[in-house]
């Protein structure tokens, strides 16, 4: 496990010491550190349930109640892909093995380059489009392999234009 630089964990302290005085603040602070790391790490648990007073296996327990949390870091795209019902009567199963293979890496984690995440989801409230993938936040309907292939593709287009922007 790759362990948290400095910033991060003045970072989560700072969100901590924000919110540990006002009611029920665990899922405030665990949203809080999510939206600015990304994911939850374990030392951000620790420190959570320091500072209310709380058990880090409490914690731990809301962590993987709510879906939306993760203690995983997500790359810097996420598809997530639909597995309900309608979804997955349409093809959703070819969706999750062509994103899989583009970008080396299964169901619920990220690529080795940290750039791609593929997450199942259950219904997202779009079966008339089924099925259906969402590519980071916006809703591809009637998706196939080859189309999510091609959607991927423009990311990693993306990707070399600003990599070579910046060198």
């Amino acid at each position: 496990m790759e362990k948290l630089n400095g910033a991060a964990l003045k970072q989560i302290d700072e969100i901590v010491a924000a919110h540990a005085h006002e009611p029920g603040p665990v899922i405030v602070m665990l949203h809080e550190v999510q939206d600015q790391l990304g994911y939850i790490p374990f030392e951000a648990i620790e420190k959570i349930a320091a500072g209310t007073g709380t058990s880090a296996a409490e914690v731990f327990g809301v962590v993987n109640f709510y879906a939306q949390f993760t203690t995983e870091p997500k790359g810097k795209h996420v598809i997530n892909v639909c597995l309900g019902t309608a979804c997955y009567v349409k093809g959703a199963q070819a969706l999750i093995d062509a994103v899989s293979e583009k970008i080396g890496a299964e169901v619920n984690h990220t690529s080795e380059d940290g750039i791609f995440s593929l997450d199942a989801t259950r219904c997202l409230g779009a079966c008339g489009l089924a099925p259906v993938c969402v590519i980071d936040g916006r809703v591809v309907g009637s998706a196939t392999p080859d189309k999510i292939r091609k959607e991927i593709d423009a990311l990693i287009a993306q990707e070399k234009a600003e990599a070579e922007m910046r060198a």
